[in-house]
Order: C-alpha cells, then sequence, then structure tokens
C-alpha cells in the first residue's frame, strides 16, 4: 500500500538537495509534485488542496535546524500533516458498555464486510479474550449468511442463524436475546450491500443500526474503490453514526488515497486494515506509524507487535539457546524459520513495515521471496532425512538427486536453497558471538533502528 505514493514524495523532496533554506521559489514545484502524487494516488481533490496548503504554510515559516537538510525538512513537515490528516493518534474499539457490546459493520457490497466481520471477531478472541457472536442481517444475499456461518466456525466464534425470508431488524432482536443467554460478550452485525448508494437501502441500514443500538458502528471500505469510496463514505455517515472505519483489501492497493480522504471526509477514525486474505490479516491502524510507512520510513514498532503474536516463544527460545551453545543453525531450524515467515502473511508483508533506502524495491526483493517459493523450499527440507537436516554437509549429488525427486523440484532449486541456508548459518553465528548490535552495524545505515539501542 502507498508504493506509487511513496516514491513520488521521496522524488519531490530530493528536488530540494542542495538548497540551503526553504523558501517560497524553492518549494512552489516541489509542492506541485507532491500535489500531482497525492491525486495520482486517489486523494480526493478538497483533501488535497487543504494538506498542500497547510504543508506550505508550515514550509515557509520553519526554521531548518543544522542538523537538517531543506528536504528533510519538508518531510518532517509532510510526515507531521499525514499523521494529523489519518487522525492524529489510534482509535481502539470502545467495549467497555454491559455485554453483549454490539459492533455494525456497514458498506457497499464488495467491500469485504462478511470477511472482516470474522477477522475481527477472530482479533477480539486471540488478543481481548472475548466471547464473540456473529450474525448476518444480509437477507438480500443467502451466500453471505452461509459464508458468515462458515467463517465463524474457522475462528471459534457463536453465529446466530438467520434466514432470507426474515426481517433484519427481527434478525438483530432474536441475536441480541441469544448472546445474553449465551453470555457474549460482543456481537457483530453484519449488514447488507449494494452496488450503489440508495434510498431501500439506506433506511434498512438506518433500521438495523436504531434495533442494535451499536456501541461501534464501522463502515468497511475497500481500498481501492478510490473516489466512490469517498462518496460512500460522505452517505453513510450522513445517514449513521458512524464511529470509525475498517479500510479492507490494503495489502493490494498500491496508491492509498482512500485512507488519505476517508478520515478527512467523515471526521471519524480509520480502526483497522485488511492486509491479505487469511483469516488474521486485519491489523489496528496507527496515524503516526502508517505516516512513516508513507514516506518510506518503515514502521517497525508493528512488525514488533505482529512478531510478538505470531511467532512461537518457544521455538525462538529453543534455538537462541542451542546457538549460544554453539550449536549449529541447521536446516530444521530453517524451516521453523521459513513456516514462522509464512505465518506472518510472508516476506511482502514483513518488508512493508521495514524501512527501505530509496535505491530499494520491496517488491522486487518480495518477489524473491514470494509464498509459493517458501512453500517449494519447505517442501524441499521436509523431503530430507532427520540426519540431511541436521549434518546439511553431508548431501552429496545422489542424495541432492533424491530430495529433488521426492519435492518435485530441481537439483538446483535443491542447490539454491542449501546456499541459502549456508548464508543465514553464517549470520547466525555473527549475532550469536557479537549480539544484535554488532550485527546491525554491519548493516546498511550502521545501527540498530529507534527503541533497539
Amino acid at each position: 500500500m502507498f508504493d506509487n505514493l511513496s516514491g513520488r514524495l521521496s522524488d519531490a523532496a530530493r528536488q530540494l538537495t542542495g538548497k540551503g533554506r526553504l523558501t517560497e521559489s524553492n518549494i512552489k514545484d516541489t509542492l506541485r509534485q507532491v500535489r500531482l502524487a497525492l491525486l495520482e494516488a486517489d486523494v480526493a481533490l478538497p483533501v488535497v488542496k487543504t494538506f498542500i496548503e497547510r504543508i506550505r504554510v508550515r514550509a515557509l515559516g520553519e526554521e531548518v535546524g543544522k542538523s537538517l537538510t531543506p528536504g528533510q525538512a519538508l518531510v518532517r513537515i509532510i510526515h507531521d500533516e499525514l499523521v494529523q490528516i489519518l487522525g492524529s493518534e489510534s482509535a481502539p474499539l470502545d467495549l467497555r458498555a454491559q455485554p453483549p457490546v454490539v459492533i455494525l459493520l456497514a458498506g457497499l457490497q464488495g467491500a469485504g464486510k462478511t470477511t472482516t466481520a470474522a477477522k475481527l471477531a477472530k482479533r477480539l478472541i486471540d488478543r481481548e479474550k472475548k466471547k464473540v457472536m456473529l450474525v448476518s442481517v444480509d437477507v438480500h444475499r443467502p451466500a453471505a449468511i452461509l459464508q458468515l456461518q462458515t467463517l465463524a466456525g474457522e475462528v471459534g466464534a457463536l453465529h446466530c442463524a438467520s434466514d432470507a425470508g426474515e426481517k433484519p431488524t427481527r434478525i438483530v432482536d432474536r441475536a441480541l436475546d441469544e448472546a445474553r443467554r449465551s453470555h457474549a460478550d460482543v456481537l457483530i452485525v453484519d449488514t447488507a450491500g449494494r452496488l450503489h448508494i440508495d434510498s431501500g437501502m439506506m433506511q434498512e441500514v438506518v433500521e438495523v443500526h436504531e434495533a442494535a443500538q451499536p456501541l461501534e458502528t464501522l463502515f468497511v471500505v475497500d481500498s481501492m474503490a478510490g473516489q466512490d469510496a469517498v462518496n460512500a463514505a460522505t452517505a453513510f455517515n450522513e445517514s449513521l453514526s458512524l464511529t470509525g472505519t475498517v479500510l479492507t483489501k490494503a495489502d493490494g492497493d498500491a496508491k492509498g488515497g482512500v485512507a488519505l480522504s476517508v478520515v478527512e471526509v467523515t471526521g471519524k477514525p480509520i480502526r483497522f486494515m485488511g492486509i491479505g486474505e487469511k483469516i488474521d490479516a486485519l491489523e489496528a491502524f496507527h496515524p503516526d506509524r502508517m505516516a512513516s510507512r508513507i514516506l518510506g520510513m518503515g514502521d517497525v514498532l508493528s512488525l514488533v507487535e505482529e512478531i510478538e503474536h505470531t511467532v512461537s516463544k518457544e521455538k525462538t527460545e529453543k534455538l537462541a539457546k542451542k546457538l549460544k551453545k554453539g550449536r549449529g543453525f541447521d536446516l530444521s531450524d530453517l524451516r521453523d524459520q521459513l513456516e514462522q515467515m509464512m505465518n506472518m502473511g510472508g516476506l511482502a508483508t514483513m518488508l512493508d513495515k521495514l524501512p527501505m533506502p530509496g535505491n530499494v524495491n520491496p517488491a522486487a526483493l518480495a518477489d524473491s521471496a514470494n509464498e509459493q517459493k517458501i512453500r517449494r523450499q519447505i517442501a524441499i527440507i521436509n523431503s530430507m532425512t532427520p540426519s540431511e537436516r541436521r549434518f546439511p554437509k553431508t548431501i552429496n549429488g545422489s542424495r541432492k538427486k533424491r530430495i529433488a525427486n521426492g519435492s518435485g523440484q530441481q537439483i538446483q532449486d535443491v542447490n539454491r536453497l542449501l546456499k541459502q541456508h549456508l548464508q543465514m548459518e553464517r549470520m547466525m553465528k555473527k549475532v550469536s558471538r557479537g549480539g544484535m548490535k554488532k550485527f546491525m552495524r554491519g548493516m546498511p545505515g550502521g545501527g540498530m533502528p529507534p527503541g533497539f539501542r
């Protein structure tokens, strides 16, 4: 997400290289580039105008410190204004009420409401330890009711059955009664969508809203919907008491303008972002971290939080003890690392949160180790004997041929994996001998990220 915008904003800031200070003349062309970048990212025109004017006013009155170049000073201003336009600070869900707390999801058809309902349920079950019930009031699309029932079973949530012949308000009343009797902490209501805004749809969702009396009313919007998303957000905000927004399909959107527009138009914060098809691919939205990602500074904090929730502490501690004792990093350890990377959404998801130099293309790096390739590497390791995994140097030509046949790969693929393992083994030895700080000094940039010193 925001790949195109990130590149254009970085290029715009570089135009100020060599300038002694920020002046009206030398920022004029730069701001024109920023304006074009925002418009190309599908940011709404009124939002672009306001954003550019705020940057211009701040830049002209800005004293450039001795430690900053004019380009860096402008990037800092853009970062601060991006944080402002994205909602200033993160806004977690308000669950402080008499159970069941009702969360209502509204939005256009195809925005991803049903999947988001399940993802949100899983997040509340896993991280908040809540007992969650799901109910669909989409009587216009029976498949949506069946889909939600299936997803409820996958995430371990309760499900209130509904039927296409029932009135949506009647379903809500029954769901509330079932949620109380089941002692559910949270009831998530998945409403019907349409391909476009119409009076019948809005009247129905308003009636459902009045019947449910939700504490949280979230507008679910497709990140790739462009200006249509802004128009829909405006219509829903006028009809319902929205409390926030959920951006879906953010991983497939290189523009990201919807995120910048929706907050400004509705005045309500973005609560979550859907970042993949997996049922746990839902991230809390942090404006300051997202602003850093837009400007290519990465989001190390979110990556650390994701690692804490996804990576097996037991396996990590076991590997650390093993390395400390001087025992090597074998192919079984490599398989564990690959599997944990898959659990985190693959390398692309991780690279999106890491700061990248301007000459490095995260998309190219992610492509070099995509999910399909990782699965093939795991298959190769699984085709080895326990002894071969423990002692990779024993794998000779005939063994490579057997391993390649067993995994359905080529001998060249086996060779590449063994070379990758050798490189990782050397890296692990450096970490175990000199500690993480010494290892990071050898990385581009030459130091630890902020907060890790």
